[in-house]
């Protein structure tokens, strides 16, 4: 690609260095598998009688095996409102497979939690881990060989790279992500986050906050505000397996209808008897991988994909680190502002230009690597246009200027020169500041330190006046080790409203924030984590911290060297946690993607 801008071409280099040995044994795996598929016209009579049993309108269709069939993993349920719509997915893409002369089982079920319900109780230790449990569940959906390849419904935070994850081990199948898109906008998200801190204040009440929340999560489709499942969206389709544009379009919409309809079509076009393969394992490569964190960076995505991106690479034998994606963000500017790092939701954003108008300029620029196996091309242009129906049928246009300079910049004309979510290094370890969505003037912040080891314990010193000063809030015993890595959003509040006060805020600790943490400065996902002798585990109240996200650096000026690490905290149990003890035993690190499977896998 002529144009492409050297750090971008540079990094992608050395990620393929050093992932070659793993590439190319995750490549020749694929190849076996490729080789060893079962070709149902000679499989066990037996075998098929039971995968086809309770396939009614298709057994004769399976028994003739003349066309593709085609795995529906799926990760409804109608307590998520962004998986709600998937309920009626089954029987539309059955019928949608019938006009090519496919067919679509539903091949397994994954769990899908919402960080949402959980947040701030027992339950969040379970969230990152749960994306594990959707690679497995995948992989056991798949396991019965009768497929040709693959869709995956998923949206949500740990959903979208679960079930990536668990696909890339299929990788010999073609796989395309089918989303349902986000619900309507509901009252303005700065309206929402007033009426948060009103009630962490005392000033308004819980029938009042609850009011606000309804107004804002009000029906089915993903929430609104530009935290983790939308920047998953984002990234599907800046690594093609959308069909594209489909990453924004609301549900229940006759455009929608027509995105998912052409998914079904083209996944049955794309297998590898249909004359135009394209394997997941080729489609998902370095390229792919670099475009979905310039993807993040340039519009400002989740923290969160600091862990998934370095999780699914593995996946699929690439390695990629913290360094690599500081590295990006200091070439990627940030052109979209999208709340919490703005005003305006994704619906406003995909009013403004949305995925087309991102990938045209990143491609212009040559900040995306344009010559990547998509699922609609060979070229990643196909996905710098927008979805339309003409006459009823789905079209593709040209997306033009931004609709909202607001909302949307060209890369001539940022909101800030890099991407804005930077490494922070030092004597207390590395993490991740997302400098997108906090004022430079909060960007470096020094103060004395406060520890905590529980969340309820910060809020209850919030509420108490303790923490009326420049603090750094140190919350350590909260990584994928010591409790699963919760998010920690019952925090951003109290912080808030401190920041608001005029004092000089900070929060670093080893657990998570993700895309929604706004506006208070975050050293987040430290590494190595306080269980274990990290160097969280010997800090103490008063200790000076200094976290600088321009120069990026995480320290102290204390002496930790003859201190002893602080004791961790019992695991309570409960609420299912202790089923879960196997993954934190053996998780591995943040910058590795903070999982125990591939870990133990060796991967």
């Amino acid at each position: 690609m002529s144009n492409l801008h050297p750090a971008i071409a540079r990094v992608t280099a050395r990620i393929v260095e050093n992932s070659r040995q793993s590439r190319r044994a995750y490549l020749d795996l694929i190849a076996r598998a490729a080789d060893s598929q079962i070709d149902r016209n000679t499989a066990s009579c037996s075998n098929l009688a039971h995968a086809y049993a309770g396939a009614l309108d298709d057994q004769a269709a399976l028994k003739r095996a003349r066309g593709p069939n085609l795995a529906l993993v799926t990760a409804y349920n109608d307590m998520l409102s962004a998986h709600q719509p998937y309920g009626a997915y089954p029987a539309q893409m059955k019928l949608y497979a019938r006009e090519v002369g496919a067919t679509v089982q539903v091949a397994g079920g994954t769990p899908a939690m919402c960080d949402g319900v959980t947040q701030g109780y027992d339950g969040m230790e379970l969230s990152l881990f749960s994306r594990d449990v959707i690679a497995l569940s995948t992989a056991v959906a798949m396991s019965h060989a009768m497929y040709d390849g693959m869709a995956l419904l998923g949206i949500c935070d740990k959903i979208v790279p679960g079930l990536l994850i668990g696909a890339l081990r299929f990788g010999h199948l073609p796989a395309i992500f089918v989303p349902s898109g986000p619900m309507p906008s509901g009252i303005a998200n700065k309206e929402k986050q007033k009426v948060r801190q009103l009630y962490a204040e005392g000033k308004a009440s819980r029938a009042e906050l609850l009011e606000s929340e309804s107004a804002s999560y009000h029906t089915p489709g993903t929430c609104t505000f530009y935290g983790t499942a939308n920047s998953n969206q984002m990234m599907m389709e800046l690594m093609g397996l959308h069909m594209p544009g489909a990453a924004f379009v609301p549900p229940g919409t006759p455009l929608r209808s027509a995105l998912t309809r052409a998914a079904t079509h083209r996944l049955a076009a794309i297998g590898r008897d249909g004359g135009d393969y394209r394997p997941l394992a080729q489609c998902v490569d370095e390229k792919a991988i670099v475009n979905a964190t310039v993807g993040l960076l340039a519009t400002g995505g989740s923290t969160n994909h600091a862990i998934h991106i370095p999780a699914m690479a593995r996946a699929a034998g690439i390695r990629i680190d913290w360094q690599d994606m500081d590295e990006l963000s200091a070439a990627v500017p940030l052109i979209a502002r999208v709340y919490p790092n703005g005003a305006g939701d994704v619906n406003q954003f995909q009013a403004a230009g949305g995925m087309g108008y991102v990938i045209g300029e990143l491609l212009d620029a040559g900040l995306a690597h344009r010559d990547i196996l998509t699922v609609a091309s060979d070229d990643l242009a196909a996905y710098a246009r927008e979805p339309g129906l003409a006459e009823g049928e789905l079209a593709w246009r040209a997306v033009g200027a931004s609709g909202d300079p607001q909302m949307l910049r060209p890369v001539a004309d940022p909101f800030q020169p890099d991407g804005g979510m930077r490494l922070v290094s030092g004597n207390l370890g590395r993490a991740t500041f997302k400098a997108s969505a906090v004022t430079p003037d909060r960007w470096t912040i020094e103060a004395p330190a406060r520890v905590f080891h529980r969340q309820e314990d910060v809020i209850a010193a919030f509420a108490e006046g303790a923490l009326d000063r420049d603090v750094v809030v140190v919350m350590r015993f909260q990584g994928p080790r010591a409790n699963g890595m919760p998010e920690l959003h019952k925090l951003t509040p109290a912080l808030g409203v401190l920041q608001d006060r005029g004092y000089r805020v900070a929060l670093v600790t080893d657990g998570r924030m993700s895309g929604a943490s706004g506006k208070v400065p975050a050293a987040i996902h430290v590494t190595p984590e306080a269980f274990g002798g990290g160097p969280l585990a010997l800090l103490r109240d008063g200790d000076m911290i200094r976290l600088c996200a321009q120069t990026g650096v995480l320290e102290t000026t204390a002496d930790l060297s003859t201190r002893t690490p602080a004791l961790v905290p019992a695991d309570p149990g409960g609420t299912g946690r202790e089923l879960f003890a196997m993954f934190r035993i053996h998780a591995d690190g943040a910058e590795q993607g903070a999982s125990a499977m591939l870990a133990t896998a060796g991967l």
